[in-house]
């Protein structure tokens, strides 16, 4: 049955990204993650039903449960992670693509000016750190890395790194998401502060040589 296939291949990709998880009973008792998805599949089934209500009953049950709030209208692909999960929400006419991870805090939401497709478009192998906010109906390509607390309000490319607030591509084609590391990402504000450094120190040096002569 594709329900019981696609609920062992989330504890799966659990297991293959989390160095904290031991075994898939683990996984399946104690990761709220997992037990959202869980939830969501028949809520978005009965949501595309229009068994609206029930859908959206089962949605608020999972939010309680889990802390994480997935609107039954949201389409997730494979082996999506939500990792932690606590506060993270997802937007009615999100599109997820295969073997997305999404931290705690994350928000694939609307920035309320928008009818219709109102939030993003997740491609597959993309990585949302944690506290990100991805706002609008646009496309997030594959591949993709959003660092930790960025606001991202326009698309970006495949294989790209977005950092900051507003969110900025700083890294285009770079090292592959598998890696799940959210600390080496560049910081565009401390560049621009260390360029803005270098830019003082030598305006001082010239100010001290024309005080010389």
């Amino acid at each position: 049955m594709a329900f019981f296939k696609n609920v062992h291949e989330d504890i799966r990709a659990v297991l293959k990204r989390d160095p904290a998880a031991r075994n898939a009973l683990e996984v399946l008792l104690c990761y709220p993650g997992v037990w959202a998805l869980i939830w969501h599949r028949p809520a978005h089934w009965l949501y595309k039903h229009n068994f609206k209500l029930i859908a959206r009953l089962i949605s608020q049950c999972a939010r309680h449960k889990t802390g994480i709030e997935i609107h039954p209208g949201a389409t997730i692909g494979k082996r999506c992670f939500i990792d932690h999960g606590m506060a993270v929400v997802i937007g009615e006419t999100t599109e997820i693509g295969d073997d997305v991870t999404l931290y705690q805090g994350v928000t694939l939401g609307g920035t309320g000016k928008d009818t219709g497709k109102r939030h993003p478009t997740i491609g597959n192998r993309v990585v949302v750190s944690s506290g990100a906010k991805v706002l609008g109906p646009f496309t997030v390509g594959d591949d993709v890395k959003i660092g930790s607390g960025s606001v991202v309000l326009k698309e970006v490319p495949a294989g790209c790194t977005v950092v900051g607030i507003p969110g900025q591509i700083v890294r285009r084609y770079g090292e592959s998401t598998e890696d799940l590391n959210q600390i080496n990402l560049p910081d565009p504000v401390a560049n621009e502060i260390d360029a803005l450094r270098r830019r003082i120190e030598d305006l001082e040096k010239k100010i001290q040589e024309a005080e010389k002569r």
